[in-house]
C-alpha cells in the first residue's frame, strides 16, 4: 500500500503555460503536516503536480509524483487501496510491469487499462489526480464515502487548481476569496459546509463517489458520480445467522486494513463501534493491539471506564490521557486547521485523541460509520417515533394543528429532548425531510432569520439549508423512512462533519486513520439489511449489538450512547465569558455586515444570565468569527 498524504496541482485548460515553481512549493508546503516524510513536484508546460508523503508501506520507494514506465501518465495520490495486490496481479497478467510494491503504481496502470472506470475497481480511501500526456487530460477522483478530501477551483484565466485542503488553494494569489452566502446559511443550520460547497464562491469539494475528467481545450465539466449507496432490503436469515455474517464481513474489512510497516493501533472510546473494531483486531493479530482513549475530568463526559474494560478483556497495550474540561485553548488552532467554519465541538477531544495516538502509532483504526449504517444515533429513534404519528395524520391536518401548538408552546431548551414538546410539535407539522432537518439543525429557520443581516438575506435570495438535504432525498432510492435519513446522513453529516473532523485532526498530527466500517463492500451489505433489524423498538444498532454479544461486555453494548461532549454552556458562563462577549458584539462579526448585532448581543445576554442555553449557536458563531479572523473572507458587495 501507499501512504496517506497531501496532493496539490494546477492544470491549464486553455494552453500550456509554465507554472511558477515557488508557487507550487508554497501550495505543497502549506500541507506539510499531511506528509512530513518526503515531498515531490513535477512541472511541465500546462501542468504542475505536487505531493507530500507520510510513509506507511514500501518506505524505500513509492515516491510521487509517479510516472508510468513509458512516461505517458503521472499521478499524485492520497490514500490507501486495500485490494492493490489483487489488482496488480490482474494488471500484470495483462502485460503491465510493476517497478514498486505500492498501490500508487496500480492507479497508473488501472487508468491505462480501464480509463475512467478504474475507480470502480479500487477498494479503499483515496483522492488522486492523474495527468495523461497523450490525452492532455487531468483525471481526478475521490473515494466512495469521502474519507479523503479533494478541493478544486477554476480561476478566471482558465487555470484549474486542486489540493487536499483548502489552505493549499489559498496560497494562489488569484483564488476566489468571496464568501458564498449559501454556505453561511448551510453552516449555521448544519454546523459545517456540506459538499460540494466550500465557504468560498467558486471553490468546490469534489463530492464522495465522484470523478472528473478535465480535458485541455474543453470547459470544466460537472463531476461524474461513479458510485451511490442503495438501501434496497433483501430477505435475511434469523438474528444468529445474520449476526455471524456481520462478524465475518466486519472481520474481513478490519483484516485488510492491518497491513503496515509502521506502528499500528486503534482508537478505543468505550463505545460500541470502536470496541467492535478492537475486538476484531485482537482476533486477527498475535501481538497485543495498541489502543488509546481520551478521558475527561467531568464524569458525565468520561467513558474511560468502559474503554478500560474492553482493553482488559483483550489485553491491549492501552494508553489514556485525561483532558481538562477547560481545554478551550484549541479554539484558534481548530479555526486554522479546518480552513472554513466548522462547529462540531467534539473536534477538541478528537484532536487530543489523535495527538495521543501519534505518540505510540502512525496508523490507527477507528469505528466511524457504525451509527449511520446501523441507526445508532438517538435522533433516529426520535425521528421514527415522530414518523409514526406523521403517518397517521395527513400533512394537510398536521401542519395547521401542530404548527399552531409549536408556536404557542413555551420553549424548553433546558429540558431533556423527550420533554421538549415545542420542538416535537414543530417536527410533527413538517414532512419527513423538513422534520429531519429540524432535528439535526444547530439553529432554527427563525433564529437564522433573526441573526442574519438584511444584506445577507438579500444575497441568499430565498435559499434555505434544507435544499442540501432535499437534493439527496430526491435521489434516494428508498421509501423506508429510516433508510432515508441514514442515506441523508451518509451524504451530508458523515462526510461533512465526521470524516472532515477525523481527517483534519489526524493529519494535523501526521497520523493515518483507517475506517473499516466504511469499507464499501461492508456498507453495501449493511444497507441491504431491513431497517427493522437496525432499529428494533427503541434499541438502535440492534443487529450489530446482537452480533457482538460474544465479543463485548453487555454494559458496553447496551448502555446509553455518550459521544465526545464538551461543556460549552459552562465555558460561555465562565472562562470564555469575556471572549464570547467581545467576539460576538465587537470586531469581525459585527463589522462583516453578515449579522444583526442586536440579536447577537441578545443571544450572549440570555445565555450568560442563565435564562437560556444558546451554547450550540454561540459556539458556531465563535468558530465563524475565529475562522474569519484567521482568513479574512468577505461578503460580495
Amino acid at each position: 500500500m501507499s501512504d496517506v498524504c497531501g496532493i496539490a496541482g494546477i492544470f491549464d485548460l486553455s494552453g500550456e503555460r509554465v507554472f511558477d515553481k515557488a508557487l507550487l512549493s508554497r501550495m505543497n508546503q502549506s500541507q506539510f503536516h499531511r506528509g512530513p516524510d518526503e515531498e515531490g513536484t513535477h512541472i511541465e508546460p500546462g501542468v504542475a503536480l505536487a505531493h507530500r508523503r507520510l510513509s506507511i508501506i514500501d518506505l524505500s520507494s513509492g515516491q510521487q509524483p509517479m510516472f508510468s514506465a513509458d512516461g505517458a501518465v503521472c499521478v499524485v495520490y492520497n490514500g490507501e487501496i486495500y485490494n492493490f495486490r489483487e489488482l496488480a496481479k490482474q494488471l500484470s497478467d495483462r502485460g503491465y510491469r510493476f517497478r514498486t510494491h505500492c498501490d500508487t503504481e496500480v492507479i497508473l496502470y488501472a487508468w491505462l487499462e480501464w480509463g475512467e472506470n478504474c475507480v470502480s475497481h479500487f477498494r479503499g480511501m483515496f483522492s488522486f489526480a492523474l495527468f495523461d500526456r497523450k490525452r492532455q487530460s487531468l483525471f481526478m477522483a475521490r473515494d466512495r464515502l469521502g474519507i479523503k478530501p479533494l478541493f478544486y477551483a477554476l480561476l478566471p484565466d482558465g487555470l484549474m487548481m486542486f489540493g487536499s485542503e483548502l489552505k493549499v488553494l489559498k496560497q494562489h494569489p488569484h483564488m476566489p476569496r468571496i464568501v458564498n452566502p449559501q454556505a453561511i446559511e448551510d453552516y449555521f443550520a448544519l454546523g459545517y459546509v456540506p459538499e460540494p460547497k466550500t465557504i468560498y464562491s467558486g471553490v468546490d469539494k469534489l463530492p464522495p463517489g465522484h470523478s472528473m475528467l478535465v480535458e485541455r481545450g474543453k470547459p470544466l465539466p460537472q463531476p461524474h458520480e461513479y458510485w451511490d449507496l442503495s438501501f434496497q432490503p433483501r430477505p435475511v436469515a434469523d438474528d444468529n445467522e445474520l449476526g455471524e455474517q456481520l462478524i465475518e464481513r466486519l472481520r474481513e474489512a478490519v483484516d485488510i486494513r492491518l497491513v503496515s510497516e509502521v506502528p499500528l493501533g486503534a482508537f478505543l472510546s468505550g463505545g460500541v463501534d470502536s470496541s467492535a473494531v478492537v475486538a476484531m483486531m485482537a482476533g486477527l493479530q498475535d501481538d497485543p493491539v495498541n489502543t488509546c482513549a481520551i478521558g475527561f475530568d467531568v464524569k458525565q463526559f468520561d467513558e474511560t471506564e468502559y474503554a478500560q474494560r474492553v482493553a482488559q478483556r483483550y489485553a491491549t497495550n492501552h494508553y489514556e490521557q485525561t483532558v481538562e474540561s477547560d481545554d478551550f485553548d484549541l479554539l484558534d488552532t481548530l479555526a486554522s486547521l479546518y480552513d472554513e467554519p466548522y462547529a462540531d465541538s467534539s473536534a477538541i477531544p478528537t484532536y487530543r485523541v489523535c495527538e495521543l495516538a501519534k505518540q505510540r502509532v502512525t496508523v490507527a483504526l477507528s469505528g466511524d460509520g457504525g451509527d449511520e449504517q446501523f441507526a445508532g444515533y438517538r435522533r433516529y429513534r426520535w425521528h421514527m417515533n415522530e414518523e409514526k404519528l406523521r403517518s397517521r395524520v395527513p400533512l394537510g391536518l398536521r401542519k395547521p394543528l401542530f404548527g399552531a401548538l409549536g408556536e404557542l408552546y413555551p420553549k424548553a431548551d433546558w429540558a431533556p429532548r423527550v420533554f421538549r414538546a415545542k420542538s416535537t410539535f414543530q417536527s410533527l407539522a413538517r414532512n419527513s425531510v423538513e422534520a429531519y432537518m429540524h432535528t439535526v439543525s444547530h439553529t432554527t429557520e427563525q433564529q437564522r432569520a433573526a441573526m442574519f443581516s438584511p444584506g445577507l438575506k438579500h444575497e441568499l435570495q430565498g435559499y434555505q439549508a434544507i435544499e442540501s438535504l432535499q437534493y439527496h432525498a430526491d435521489r434516494a432510492e428508498t421509501d423506508d423512512p429510516l433508510s432515508l435519513i441514514q442515506y441523508l446522513d451518509i451524504k451530508t453529516y458523515l462526510v461533512g462533519d465526521i470524516l472532515t473532523k477525523v481527517d483534519r485532526a489526524s493529519m494535523a498530527h501526521s497520523l493515518e486513520v483507517r475506517v473499516p466500517m466504511l469499507d464499501h463492500h461492508f456498507i453495501e451489505w449493511a444497507a441491504s439489511i431491513p431497517s427493522s433489524r437496525k432499529l428494533k423498538g427503541q434499541e438502535g444498532k440492534y443487529i450489530l449489538k446482537k452480533a457482538l454479544e460474544p465479543y463485548l461486555p453487555k454494559d458496553v453494548l447496551y448502555r446509553p450512547k455518550m459521544g465526545f461532549g464538551v461543556p460549552l454552556a459552562k465555558w460561555f458562563r465562565g472562562p470564555l465569558k469575556s471572549r464570547l462577549r467581545t467576539s460576538l458584539t465587537q470586531g469581525e462579526l459585527v463589522e462583516s455586515g453578515l449579522f444583526n448585532p442586536a440579536y447577537l448581543e441578545q443571544l450572549v445576554n440570555q445565555h450568560q444570565s442563565g435564562r437560556r442555553d444558546h451554547s450550540t449557536v454561540l459556539w458556531a458563531l465563535l468558530m465563524f468569527e475565529a475562522t474569519t479572523k484567521a482568513d479574512g473572507f468577505s461578503l460580495a458587495a
